[in-house]
C-alpha cells in the first residue's frame, strides 16, 4: 500500500533502514574483511566487529520499543520491520556462537584438528551468517526504498492497520 507521506516522515522512516544496513555492509563486510588482512598481528580491530555490532542491534531494539511512543504509525511500522529483520540477525550471531563455542571445546577438550574445527566454524557457523547478511541487504535496501516512496507491504498493512486519517494512493 502506498500513502501520502511528508517528506519529513519519509526521512524518519528510512533512519531505522539505513542503521542497519550500515551495521551489515559497513560492519560486517567492510570493516570485517579490511580487518582479517592485519588480524594475524593487531587482533583488536577484528574484535571490533561484534562489539559495534551488538551496539547497533541493541540501539535498533531500543529505539524501536520507544517509537511506539513517539512515532507516527508509518514510522513505528518501518521500526518495526527493522526490528523484526535484526531479531533474525541477531538469532544467526547467536547461532555462530554457539557453533564456535563447540568448535572450541571439540578443538580444546575432544582432541579435534584444528583444520576440522576451522571447517565446522566456517561451514556450518559463518556461511549461514554470510547467506543472511546478503539476504538482509538486499531486504533492507527495498525497505529503504519503500520507505522512501511511502509504501508498507499489505502483509504489514492488515496485521496492523493504518490509522483512518492517513490518504491512501494506491491499494
Amino acid at each position: 500500500m502506498q500513502f501520502e507521506i511528508s517528506a519529513e516522515e519519509k526521512h524518519k522512516a528510512k533512519v531505522p533502514h539505513e542503521i542497519l544496513l550500515v551495521n551489515l555492509i559497513g560492519n560486517h563486510i567492510l570493516w570485517f574483511v579490511a580487518s582479517l588482512g592485519i588480524a594475524k598481528s593487531y587482533w583488536q580491530p577484528l574484535a571490533l566487529v561484534p562489539i559495534i555490532s551488538v551496539s547497533i542491534l541493541a540501539y535498533i531494539f531500543w529505539r524501536g520499543s520507544r517509537s511506539k511512543q513517539m512515532d507516527s504509525w508509518y514510522v513505528q511500522a518501518h521500526w518495526e520491520i527493522c526490528m523484526a529483520r535484526s531479531r533474525l540477525f541477531s538469532y544467526m550471531l547467536g547461532f555462530l556462537l554457539v557453533v564456535s563455542l563447540l568448535g572450541w571445546i571439540g578443538y580444546s577438550y575432544l582432541g579435534m584438528m584444528d583444520i576440522a574445527v576451522k571447517a565446522i566454524i566456517g561451514g556450518v557457523g559463518m556461511l549461514p551468517v554470510m547467506v543472511t547478511v546478503l539476504v538482509l541487504i538486499v531486504m533492507e535496501s527495498d525497505a529503504l526504498h519503500q520507505a522512501n516512496n511511502g509504501t508498507i507491504s499489505d502483509s504489514y498493512a492488515k496485521r496492523s492497520p493504518p490509522p483512518d486519517e492517513l490518504v491512501v494512493i494506491e491499494d
